[in-house]
């Protein structure tokens, strides 16, 4: 019986925990989204967010952007990425625009948050990808970021 009542109050925790703490204590943020001159917000200095508008020497935080072929447009490449972010784990897309889009990605176990948000520009697709919450995401967001890549250049 107390074995019961423990796994009981372990469950009902991490439950606690995975659906009303972690989303009550990483609001979506309110920056979110292309600037006037087609520039996502910047990264935080926490080495857990990788961004292609970063400056080049900024080794935790700066990745290339996807370059786009003159065959391609950004309509066709925001075709393409949207499709491949919607067969991933654990995504929701939250804004679907004119040369935007916002992903949501969650992490299997405590439902961790990172933000991914495209800019598809004429010439490349700029992206920022990273973890609402914490100081590191163990790469994830760079490893998420390098895999669409992949899946891209795949189609």
């Amino acid at each position: 019986m107390q074995f019961l009542l423990a796994m009981l109050v372990i469950v009902g925790g991490f439950a606690l925990a995975r659906f009303i703490v972690v989303p009550a204590i990483s609001p979506r943020p309110a920056d979110l989204g292309v600037g006037s001159a087609g520039d996502l917000r910047s990264c935080p200095s926490t080495p857990n967010c990788v961004h292609t508008q970063a400056d080049p020497t900024d080794e935790d935080h700066f990745i290339p952007p996807i370059a786009l072929d003159a065959d391609t447009s950004p309509a066709q490449a925001q075709a393409r990425i949207r499709q491949i972010v919607a067969s991933m784990d654990r995504s929701t897309i939250i804004t679907d625009d004119d040369r935007y889009l916002h992903v949501e990605f969650r992490s299997l176990l405590w439902g961790f948050i990172d933000d991914t948000e495209f800019y598809f520009a004429d010439d490349a697709i700029h992206f920022r990808s990273g973890a609402r919450l914490g100081r590191s995401d163990i790469g994830m967001n760079r490893q998420r970021m390098e895999t669409i890549r992949e899946r891209f250049g795949a189609q």
